[in-house]
């Protein structure tokens, strides 16, 4: 039976440290000396004894008044040092304490932001969109702040704000004073996406084309593909709404991403993760998606309002390029069924006939096999190779091929619209890339991108080992964080450097998602691989603002982020970032060089985190240090006390 420690609250700095022991040297061994080397020693001590008195004796008169002044006797009791003389420093200066009170003199303070920042999205906000042009939306891409616009304060949680509801019945619920926002129960009241009562809103699991909830919607995807033999493992969800497709989708063991941008339908990503739904703001516009290619099982639009036939199909080539090879397309909504549905949706035959005719022309030039339309969902699955649509480019007015380039190449890229080429195969029957196995058995396997080689230095002994390694350093980290190991406590995680994905790996038998975050600054890009184990992530430059909201995490883990950030940007304006996404009573996991953890704790004792350095797992030794840390609650001022703290 577990004993009543294993349920005490965290606390960072409640960890005690490991007390030193002599036992750790009872294996030293002092060699023997022979019987010459110790009368050798006390004739060398005594000489050198009397070599030094007669050097003194040889001193000026105010060289040994000095000397003579300056000895403090054992048994004095006048043991105040002058002024001109120094002590010597026996410090450890890896002691974090000592370092942190010699570094910080005159410690810089972060103050709450006002509280009209409380909902700030810096790459998406509504002002500086302003200056970039509406077409093709592009306004509504990232744009971020230069340097001298960003904010040096913290981004306080609206008045009220309460801890999130535990997975599964955040899922259906979300505390109001999270999100104050009622606008979408007053304009999707009818499609049954979200309702206010009382103080909470509640998720019905509506949406504009399943009236009978996402999870009769889904059932009726699954009569068409198969949804439960694991071989359909990540989807992504374009124009997600609240994330009803993607919450209903979780139970499956299906793993979304739902995406859509801050627009007029305020806060519709902000309820997906209050809900414990994997989402960030994006939109396709002018730039690829901030994923690999072949990343996605599965894509679904329910009348997201993209124009997939418009721009010479642009849009669509956008979804092929990040689709896996047998991946499948749903789309739900206009134009399908247009000749039931033309009435109600207030267009013309012609306009949706058009609307039809053109999406069905761009998923033909992209190879696209139309497997199925029924009642309101058309299904199409992308082939498993480009053999025949090479061989039949012409005769089928194929799209045409890009040109030799990086196809996992996604931070701030143009989209184009030629077809993303497939690796090479050798016969029709090949999985382009490598067949996946399916879940969960793909979540440890090898993946294709490793036992091919097409990641630089990474084997699949390599793998092994890392995989191993996560299983370890996570079994750690539940040692010092109890809670990390009790289900509830924590649901959406970021893991802000995740290179091959173990943190989240390790983390699986929870009820818990992370988004595997890797930076466009690492040498080898492997978030392909993370997606190949059936796992979910994005690129970032974390020298910029996350695409998402405040309080989004309960827990962020950051492994060598600012060693590998170092002289890019400012230590504080990462850490300012951490302090925007993560809840109050959030925590953080740092793994970094002990140096760098130092300055980290000397500016977050004044963020108002609670935190301790800890050693790394395989003890004090190693250079590489650990630091938790929490992020203590406070909140906007209410109203009527504005221009105080709360």
């Amino acid at each position: 039976m577990a004993s009543s420690d294993d349920h005490r609250p965290y606390n960072p700095t409640s960890k005690p440290s490991k007390p030193f022991s002599l036992s750790n040297f009872s294996t030293w061994k002092i060699k023997p000396t022979n019987s010459y080397t110790l009368p050798l020693i006390l004739f060398l001590c005594i000489f050198s004894y009397f070599f030094g008195l007669w050097q003194h004796g040889s001193t000026s008169p105010t060289a040994s008044t000095n000397a003579a002044h300056n000895q403090l006797p054992c048994n004095s009791p006048d043991t105040t040092l002058t002024k001109n003389q120094q002590t010597l420093d026996f410090t450890t200066h890896h002691n974090p304490n000592y370092a942190i009170n010699i570094s910080n003199n005159t410690p810089k303070t972060f103050p709450p932001c006002d509280v009209k920042y409380s909902e700030y999205t810096p790459c998406e906000d509504a002002k500086r969109s302003l200056k970039f042009e509406r077409e093709r939306l592009i306004y509504r891409e990232r744009h971020c702040p230069a340097k001298d616009e960003l904010l040096k304060c913290r981004v306080p949680a609206p008045h009220g704000y309460r801890n999130t509801f535990t997975w599964p019945k955040s899922r259906d619920l979300a505390w109001y004073a999270n999100v104050p926002h009622k606008e979408l129960t007053i304009e999707k009241a009818v499609q049954n996406w979200i309702i206010y009562q009382g103080d909470r809103f509640k998720f019905p699991g509506g949406g504009t084309m399943f009236p009978n909830g996402a999870d009769a919607y889904i059932d009726d995807i699954g009569k068409l593909i198969n949804l439960k033999d694991g071989s359909i493992r990540t989807a992504i969800d374009t124009g997600c709404g609240v994330a009803s497709w993607g919450a209903y989708l979780l139970s499956r063991d299906i793993l979304p991403i739902s995406f859509a941008p801050r627009d007029t339908h305020e806060a519709q990503v902000q309820f997906a993760l209050e809900r414990g739904v994997p989402a960030l703001i994006g939109v396709i516009a002018s730039k690829r998606l901030p994923y690999p290619s072949r990343a996605f099982d599965m894509a679904h639009c329910s009348r997201c309002l993209i124009p997939w036939g418009q721009n010479d199909g642009v849009y669509l080539t956008e979804v092929d390029r990040v689709l896996r090879p047998g991946g499948y397309w749903i789309l739900s909504g206009p134009p399908i069924r247009w000749k039931k549905y033309w009435k109600g949706w207030e267009r013309t035959q012609e306009d949706l006939n058009e609307e039809q005719t053109g999406i069905e022309a761009v998923a033909a030039s992209l190879c696209w096999n139309k497997l199925v339309e029924k009642d309101d969902i058309a299904i199409w699955q992308k082939p498993t190779n480009h053999l025949n649509c090479k061989m039949n480019r012409k005769l089928a007015k194929n799209r045409n091929f890009c040109p030799a380039q990086d196809p996992d190449q996604a931070w701030y890229t143009n989209l184009e619209t030629c077809l993303t080429p497939l690796p090479e195969v050798s016969s029709e029957d090949d999985v382009a890339g490598g067949k996946l196995a399916k879940w969960p058995q793909r979540l440890t396997a090898v993946p294709p991108r490793i036992s091919r080689g097409t990641v630089k230095g990474v084997t699949a002994a390599n793998f092994q080992q890392d995989s191993e390694l996560w299983r370890k350093r996570v079994t750690h980290y539940k040692t010092v964080n109890n809670q990390l190991a009790q289900p509830g406590r924590y649901r959406n995680l970021l893991d802000m450097n995740a290179y091959l994905g173990g943190f989240a790996a390790a983390l699986v038998d929870l009820p818990v998602w992370v988004m595997n975050m890797v930076p466009v600054d690492v040498k080898v890009n492997t978030l392909g691989v993370i997606y190949e184990r059936g796992l979910i992530g994005s690129y970032q430059n974390w020298c910029e603002a996350m695409s998402t909201y405040p309080r989004t995490y309960d827990l962020i883990h950051a492994d060598t982020v600012f060693s590998l950030y170092k002289d890019r940007c400012e230590i504080e304006d990462i850490l300012l970032e951490m302090d925007r996404i993560l809840r109050p009573e959030g925590s953080v996991i740092i793994r970094d060089d002990v140096d760098v953890l130092v300055k980290i704790k000397s500016i977050i004792d004044h963020m108002d985190w609670d935190s301790q350095i800890a050693d790394h797992e395989d003890g004090p030794h190693e250079r590489e240090k650990l630091l938790f840390a929490v992020k203590k609650y406070w909140t906007a001022p209410a109203p009527a006390e504005e221009g105080s703290n709360s």
